[in-house]
């Protein structure tokens, strides 16, 4: 995924590795609006004010992220001497121009790392901030720990209203064929196949509210024909018509949820998130996986469903002074999925996933 993703980047990356060649960090440039990830409610107010609607585009600049989108944590090299590692990370920041560093998602005490894992994680995100970064929360990681043995106990975890309403949606899936292709199978070197397959998943991504990676074509080409991959392609078909499909990986144990692609307006009417959330629910438990790790989007419709979720940190970089002193001040605006639970479950959500996660 990270080499496909490094020959095939999203439009206006470009790929980069900087570090000892021996052991490389993967990275990318682009210009990124600073508003991105600003809390959803004060960017339609920043919309609806004539005077404020530009300021999206007037607030973008060239910043250099450290880590890919196809990764769900931080990708450095093993036995990482932070120090050096920071100093060579903001001299390849000021050789290519970037104004901005964004070392992305650092997990927080994940349960789906080591404690080891964790444990240099929060090391290095000290010494970031001891070098001048600002941490901020990331976005909210969804998972299901995969202890039921049956959709009917995970249901019976929901409160009452929640388990008739999601079984009044699940009845659609009598209707609905789903067929699992491994990657590098015969038939997803069909070009053609590829092609709608990708088609697809772009009717998602205009639907998404942030645009933030637009994979390409030849991404996709690359990892749906590697059979190496170790990843599954659900096609969810309706009267014989292809409706969706779920491209998922198994690693470490875990079903990774990757890429969805729908056909709108079919694919809503059939209730077909909730089907393949389902459906990827019942692969982990016959397969005998630790989580169903489920992405990041849509935290208040995963929440519903019954995940739980692990925030990253992310460690940012502004080479201006003045722009740090702001961001140390604001900074908080800009953590939208941790601000969005928090409203949802109050102030303490984020220690309550912990202490939940302790348990």
């Amino acid at each position: 995924m990270v080499e496909a993703f490094l020959d095939h980047p999203p439009v206006g990356f470009s790929p980069l590795r900087f570090g000892a060649p021996a052991r490389p960090t993967p990275a990318f440039l682009m210009s990124f609006g600073l508003l991105t990830s600003l809390d959803s409610s004060k960017k339609r107010l920043l919309r609806s004010l004539p005077l404020l609607r530009n300021l999206e585009n007037l607030l973008r600049m060239p910043a250099l992220f450290v880590g890919t989108t196809v990764s769900e944590y931080a990708l450095y090299p093993p036995s990482l001497d932070p120090i050096p590692w920071i100093e060579a990370l903001l001299e390849a920041s000021k050789q290519r121009g970037s104004r901005l560093i964004i070392l992305k998602d650092l997990p927080s005490d994940s349960p789906l790392l080591s404690e080891e894992e964790n444990r240099f994680a929060a090391d290095l995100l000290s010494r970031c901030v001891e070098r001048g970064f600002f941490p901020l929360w990331g976005q909210a990681l969804a998972y299901v720990k995969v202890d039921f043995d049956s959709m009917e106990s995970y249901l019976q975890r929901q409160s009452a209203a929640r388990r008739k309403n999601l079984r009044r949606k699940l009845k659609a899936s009598a209707s609905i064929e789903v067929e699992a292709l491994p990657t590098g199978d015969e038939r997803l070197c069909d070009p053609a196949f590829v092609e709608t397959l990708f088609t697809l998943y772009m009717d998602v991504y205009r639907q998404s509210e942030i645009h933030f990676d637009q994979l390409t074509l030849p991404f996709f080409r690359a990892i749906l024909q590697s059979g190496e991959a170790n990843g599954v392609v659900f096609l969810y078909r309706q009267e014989g018509k292809l409706i969706g499909f779920n491209l998922c990986f198994v690693q470490g144990g875990n079903l990774i949820d990757k890429y969805i692609g729908f056909l709108y307006p079919e694919a809503r009417a059939a209730n077909l998130y909730f089907v393949s959330w389902f459906h990827n629910l019942e692969y982990a438990i016959r397969h005998r996986l630790k989580f169903y790790v489920a992405g990041w989007t849509d935290p208040e419709v995963k929440r519903f469903l019954g995940a739980s979720f692990t925030f990253t940190r992310h460690a940012v970089y502004l080479h201006n002074p003045l722009l740090r002193a702001l961001l140390k001040r604001v900074g908080r605006l800009f953590e939208a999925d941790s601000n969005q639970l928090r409203a949802q479950r109050g102030p303490s959500a984020l220690e309550a996933d912990s202490e939940e996660r302790g348990r």
